[in-house]
């Protein structure tokens, strides 16, 4: 059977055979726990020490946390989960016409992760912007619904300031300057994935989205308030990251995985679906720009005297090679920041 345009559209009480997981491969519900300790800080603590070295912590042991306190407004939160769901519910042929499944456009409705080239098909349809800069694309986004250019720029915007935000404390969690992250990634391309999970006849054989990496710099997450499904892997098990009320999810991505020479890490994460409730969740990605040079900090492994440290991990890449070979891949293949580790002599 061939993959539908978009998996949301039609009635199925049977999952199609396309999306139906080896039995190797599956998400396994019953053995995933609800996570409790998950990382939450406070942004408007008057105490940067505090917070400076609770992102750390996170960074190292998690490699994501959430934020509450952020500076995005509630009013504009609650109007952009409106707005995606608005989207969804447009009749087919209105969403059609930025349906793609080439990975290079830059706007473009799509089904899975890559349908060209992976095995089994991921229960998911979502809405892909490039965002930054904004007059670049803005023209070329859906004008229906009729709010929709108006809130999501504003809420790219917004979302922007608070990723800088985040890259200077991580910055200064790692002994840095505080804008060394962003001098290192250049002027950093922002893309948008408004991500819509229909319910699911048999959420138990397959993926919204399977275990993966970023393959970014930075991951801003906004979850649906109402119905779970991001899953984070720790110690070998996978935890539910239940939502939390007025909050974002950050994970590192893979460039600054790289960029701490390790000691920050690219956490795995999935997305789980529903029986019977859809699920809308919007991640925001701060990228390098294409020619950003990537490659763990020399502060991190030579002294003030040019002396080594640590070796580094990873050799020095180019963002767009990264992306280019992260994109020429299934998603649930191993950590494409393998393929740039340094060889041992």
């Amino acid at each position: 059977m061939e993959i539908q345009l978009l998996c949301s559209e039609g009635r199925h009480e049977k999952l199609p055979e396309k999306y139906e997981r080896p039995e190797s491969e599956r998400p396994r519900l019953s053995e995933v726990c609800a996570w409790d300790n998950v990382p939450i800080i406070d942004l408007g603590c008057d105490e940067r020490e505090r917070i400076v070295k609770a992102v750390g912590e996170a960074c190292k042991s998690y490699g994501f946390f959430q934020v509450i306190n952020h500076g995005v407004s509630k009013e504009l939160v609650e109007r952009m989960i409106e707005v995606g769901k608005q989207f969804f519910g447009l009749p087919l042929e209105e969403k059609l016409k930025f349906y793609s499944d080439d990975p290079s456009k830059t706007v473009r409705l799509s089904t899975s992760f890559n349908v060209r080239k992976e095995k089994f098909h991921n229960w998911r349809d979502y809405l892909r912007l490039h965002c930054y800069p904004l007059s670049n694309y803005l023209p070329h986004w859906p004008s229906n619904p009729p709010s929709f250019r108006e809130v999501v720029s504003n809420y790219c915007m917004e979302v922007r300031e608070l990723g800088y935000r985040i890259e200077e404390l991580i910055s200064e969690s790692l002994g840095l300057d505080k804008e060394y992250i962003r001098k290192v990634l250049g002027e950093q391309g922002q893309h948008m994935a408004v991500n819509y999970y229909p319910p699911c006849p048999q959420p138990e054989l397959t993926y919204g989205l399977p275990g993966h990496t970023d393959p970014n710099a930075l991951t801003i997450l906004l979850q649906d308030l109402h119905v779970a499904g991001l899953q984070v892997l720790k110690d070998g098990n996978w935890l539910a990251v239940n939502p939390h009320p007025n909050a974002f999810v950050i994970n590192i991505g893979d460039q600054l995985q790289a960029l701490s020479n390790g000691v920050y890490k690219s956490v795995w994460h999935r997305a789980v679906v529903n029986e019977d409730n859809p699920r809308l969740s919007i991640a925001s990605f701060l990228c390098p720009c294409d020619d950003a040079l990537i490659s763990p900090a020399p502060p991190l492994t030579q002294n003030a005297y040019g002396l080594p440290l640590s070796a580094p991990i990873y050799r020095p890449f180019t963002y767009k090679h990264y992306y280019n070979t992260f994109w020429s891949r299934n998603l649930d293949q191993n950590h494409c920041l393998e393929l740039f580790k340094n060889h041992p002599p």
